[in-house]
């Protein structure tokens, strides 16, 4: 069953970009990563699905109800944490998450308590008081401490230092294993291919794909930099998917797909004092991986 159904979503906004046309589906149980670069529309994506702003056409289910006329009924179900939190400022922790929980007709006040715990929260201070990373942590521990069934992340990272993304990662996984559905966007492609089974990528407001992780990854470049005692030939990484060669005295940098073990045997033949192989950024697969649209 698909727990989220999106389609032909259209967003007008005069002359700024919105979206047009998007179409994917969530299946239940599956972590689900929506990725694209900052300004693309994902935001304005999970806004208009969660109709708090409402499409130009289009429509979109959710638990196979229409997002906008059973929208009430929907949220009771829904974890949203959107990019950007805002809060009364006077407001202690406790009593923000307190008045959360009461839209919810459950007692929330232990699950509160062990979210708090996982992203060592403190309850008891005011949130003027938080930096931005607590104000986050703030939005997740509202977020989930319903137990909802569908999770809806938008950019839930920025500002958590690497050992809390760490344990936000854990509990997603932990949530998911529980049986809740997952939508994870982000502008950073690691979180996604850590997390997510498949992903749609959303560019300029379009969807440029929906695909397996898996299939992702055997389709992207990686990152070489090869550091040489002396310098070598221009042409001497002169290899079928090679791509992007520059040549910078005893620096050689490249985009590689394909059989990694050719690029280490001309490697190997050379006297190299470093290397460096990395995982391009998403605009350098945006710009490899679709270079065959163009």
């Amino acid at each position: 069953m698909n727990v989220i159904e999106i389609k032909n979503l259209t967003k007008v906004y005069g002359a700024a970009r919105g979206i047009s046309d998007i179409s994917f589906n969530v299946e239940e149980g599956e972590i689900f990563g929506f990725i694209g670069p900052n300004g693309a529309g994902k935001s304005t994506t999970i806004r208009t699905l969660l109709s708090l702003i409402y499409p130009t056409s289009g429509s979109a289910t959710i638990f196979g109800k229409d997002s906008i006329k059973f929208a009430p009924e929907i949220k009771k179900e829904i974890g949203y944490l959107p990019s950007e939190v805002f809060y009364y400022d006077n407001m202690k922790v406790k009593d923000l998450l307190k008045y959360s929980a009461s839209f919810y007709k459950k007692d929330c006040s232990k699950r509160i308590k062990e979210l708090a715990e996982i992203m060592d929260l403190d309850l008891t201070k005011k949130i003027d008081d938080l930096s931005l990373g607590n104000k986050k942590k703030v939005g997740i521990v509202q977020g989930l401490l319903h137990e909802p069934k569908l999770i809806i992340l938008d950019e839930p990272t920025s500002g958590l230092d690497p050992l809390m993304q760490q344990k936000f990662f854990e509990l997603l996984e932990e949530e998911n294993r529980k049986g809740s559905t997952i939508l994870f966007s982000s502008h950073i492609l690691t979180e996604v291919q850590r997390l997510c089974n498949r992903v749609a990528i959303i560019k300029e407001g379009k969807i440029v794909t929906v695909e397996k992780i898996s299939t992702l990854k055997e389709n992207t470049y990686k990152k070489f930099k090869v550091e040489t005692k002396s310098a070598i030939e221009p042409n001497y990484f002169n290899l079928s998917g090679v791509n992007k060669l520059e040549v910078k005295g005893n620096l050689t940098s490249f985009l590689f797909k394909g059989n990694i073990n050719e690029v280490m045997r001309k490697i190997a033949d050379v006297e190299i004092t470093n290397l460096w192989i990395e995982e391009p950024d998403l605009e350098e697969i945006f710009m490899h991986y679709y270079e065959k649209e163009a």
